[in-house]
């Protein structure tokens, strides 16, 4: 798969990219034993989105992320020194989190970074595991906080929605963070279809399972969907879906009906 710069922009497919992550090759990630399937990477600015799969007894390196790094474990675990993160939850990193994470079983995690990360400067050469690596002093400026926010996303509070067959589970809501996005998980019953809608940013799924069709685009269960802002869209799924989805920003309704934001704004 090509290494995509900046956004995975879908220009011709009405602002809709699906990525399917069956069929899509491993690449090296820039460190032994570490393997990724890429959607989309901008090191300038730290941004990336796609799978990283990692072999037992390998660690990541010590590192500081410069902003917000959200990982759900799809397969395995990984240790740092706030303790594990294991398969079905969400992994939070806010800006200023600083650890070194090991698997000690092998690992696949769906991984999406918003800003660069740091590695000292005495850890040798600088590879390219984290999207927008680079060498610098490290300082952790609040030792007292753990590195992590680690979430068991099934263990969430499933609520209704007011669109039939679609619930929805919060999993970060950006507080704190200085930026207003959401971070949930949608579930879609057989047969829901979700309105006309447009996007005011950037919109992007992981599909647990299940398949989801956007517009004229098909998705299933292992694929990515990247929407375009200002992207007018419908959704429906034949067969139910379960779905990992970062808005970072709020939709409107195309019909101008005063529903509820889909996904929590």
């Amino acid at each position: 798969m090509k290494i995509r710069a900046k956004r995975a922009r879908a220009n011709g497919n009405g602002g809709v990219g699906v990525y399917d992550m069956l069929a899509a090759p491993w690449t090296e990630a820039g460190k032994d034993g570490i393997v990724q399937k890429v959607v989309r990477v901008d090191h300038a600015k730290g941004h990336y989105l796609g799978l990283v799969a990692f072999d037992q007894l390998v660690a990541s390196g010590l590192h500081q992320h410069l902003g917000v790094a959200t990982s759900y474990v799809v397969q395995g675990s990984l240790s740092d020194y706030a303790g594990d993160i294991l398969r079905g939850q969400m992994g939070i990193n806010l800006k200023g989190a600083t650890h070194d994470a090991v698997a000690y079983e092998k690992c696949l995690l769906v991984a999406r970074l918003e800003g660069p990360v740091v590695y000292p400067p005495h850890d040798g050469p600088l590879h390219r595991l984290h999207a927008g690596a680079r060498h610098s002093a490290i300082v952790n400026a609040a030792p007292e906080v753990m590195p992590d926010i680690n979430v068991t996303v099934d263990a969430l509070p499933l609520s209704t929605t007011a669109l039939a067959g679609v619930s929805r589970r919060m999993i970060f809501d950006y507080k704190g963070t200085g930026d207003d996005r959401r971070l949930v998980q949608l579930q879609v019953l057989p047969g829901a279809r979700i309105p006309a809608h447009r996007t005011s940013a950037v919109v992007e799924w992981f599909v647990l399972g299940g398949d989801v069709s956007v517009g004229n685009r098909h998705a299933r269960g292992g694929s990515f969907v990247c929407i375009d802002p200002d992207a007018q869209v419908t959704l429906s799924s034949a067969y139910g879906a379960l779905m990992l989805a970062w808005a970072e920003g709020p939709i409107e309704w195309s019909d101008g009906k005063p529903r509820p934001d889909l996904y929590g704004f």
